[in-house]
């Protein structure tokens, strides 16, 4: 029985997800994208634009600008970035290999295969470093720190253990390798300000945020004891209070991220009694008890959790401030997006405020075609025309330009992207290596 009265329709997949600030929604299925605004979700979700051409692989969204990402189900290979509200094509690149993620921040783009990642100067699409030979990385997990000033990039740094490898993608090298998980990891985030990273393995049951500074475990959360799960998503809230995550079931857990100062915590602990007897039995139990015995006891619960209607497929989830109203988000892949309640200080069960239904939104007029498409090329060079970024292809792993036979109408893709980044709170930092 569906919980939430939802009417029978034809199975349709739906690759949805969230932008790097969660202020928009990006939905990718047969026959093209769209984008939602998510500013009047909790009654309302707006359409702000609808692609009618290709069935979609993968789309990535810069934070609120017009730019996006776009990885073809037919050309798994080819990576264009695009103009949406000027329905312009502004460049692309072909690689060795399947496409399996994107990122974006306003400094960077990285683009990963299954056995490199490939990171790009946002301001001219070059190609600034390639990471080669990591560890076999089917389902391209990876995770680009928001932040430009904190700009880290993480990746599996093994596929038997749950290590996680921090790559400084700005000053291009190695910053820490982490030992977060005795399983392979399932999924990665960071925080907003890029300073902490999350982790879970494929057991799906403990959760870790770690430092990216130096390392040292944060918080550590149980998602569950008996039962074993595929994590889909790991998200910080946009207020990094709090960290949320789904499964393959239908519970999505919220975690409370709280910071006392160390100072505080100690001068409470030393003037409670309650704080004394805590610490004394925490003591025994770890000289009692086996290692994996008192951590169960230790690891934190869930704050707050939300119930979907369905479980076994894919959700992807964010906590977002909504009208000056805490929300938690979660979007499906059978096409229905999910608002929900958290109370920030009771927490307990999220109350649904409203459901969505990406199949029933109205449809907004069918976009102009991009200009003259840009020729596939066979020939392996630079190419630049007044400033114009034109497209590449990739051979060896290398990605290189070529002109096209007649060039698109349309801007630069450094007066578009500087046009957009003016809409952004913080403009990119000129990189450092070239």
């Amino acid at each position: 029985m569906d919980l939430l009265g939802r009417k029978e329709k034809e199975d349709e997949a739906f690759i949805v997800n969230f932008n790097q600030d969660c202020s928009s929604l990006f939905a990718g299925y047969k026959n093209g994208y769209s984008l939602f605004s998510l500013s009047s979700i909790d009654t309302m979700l707006e359409e702000i634009y609808r692609s009618n051409s290709e069935d979609i692989r993968l789309v990535e969204r810069l934070f609120s600008s017009s730019l996006v990402a776009i990885v073809a189900l037919d050309h798994p290979r080819k990576l264009k970035v695009c103009h949406f509200k000027k329905g312009t094509e502004i460049c692309n690149y072909s690689y060795s290999n399947t496409v399996l993620a994107i990122k974006l921040n306003r400094a960077r783009l990285v683009v990963c295969l299954v056995g490199s990642l490939y990171i790009h100067n946002i301001r001219d699409m070059k190609v600034v470093h390639t990471i080669r030979d990591t560890p076999p990385n089917p389902s391209g997990l990876c995770a680009l720190a928001p932040s430009s000033d904190n700009c880290y990039l993480a990746y599996p740094g093994s596929a038997t253990v749950g290590e996680v490898q921090i790559f400084d993608a700005v000053n291009l090298r190695a910053k820490i390798m982490i030992p977060a998980h005795d399983s392979p990891l399932a999924a990665i985030a960071f925080s907003i300000s890029g300073l902490e990273v999350a982790t879970a393995s494929e057991k799906g049951t403990v959760i870790r945020v770690f430092s990216v500074n130096d390392g040292s475990k944060l918080y550590e959360f149980r998602r569950g004891v008996k039962r074993c799960v595929s994590i889909a998503s790991l998200s910080f809230s946009t207020c990094s209070n709090f960290l949320c995550c789904s499964s393959n079931t239908e519970t999505v857990h919220i975690f409370k991220l709280e910071r006392p100062s160390p100072d505080a915590k100690d001068a409470v602990q030393a003037d409670d009694w309650m704080g004394y007897i805590s610490k004394a039995v925490t003591n025994f139990t770890n000289m009692a008890l086996p290692s994996h015995v008192t951590d169960v006891f230790t690891q934190g619960r869930a704050f707050a959790s939300a119930m979907l209607p369905v479980a076994g497929l894919k959700h992807s989830c964010v906590i977002t401030t909504i009208q000056k109203q805490l929300r938690l988000l979660v979007a499906s892949s059978d096409g229905y997006v999910y608002v929900y309640s958290i109370s920030t200080v009771e927490g307990g069960e999220c109350q649904l405020v409203k459901k969505h239904d990406l199949r029933s939104i109205e449809t907004t007029p069918p976009p102009k075609p991009f200009g003259n498409e840009v020729k596939k090329c066979k020939k392996v060079k630079r190419f630049f025309d007044s400033g114009r970024f034109l497209s590449c292809a990739v051979t060896e792993g290398v990605p290189m330009v070529v002109p096209p036979a007649t060039l698109p109408p349309g801007p630069s893709y450094a007066s578009a992207l500087k046009g957009n980044l003016n809409d952004s709170a913080k403009t990119v930092p000129p990189a450092e290596h070239q």
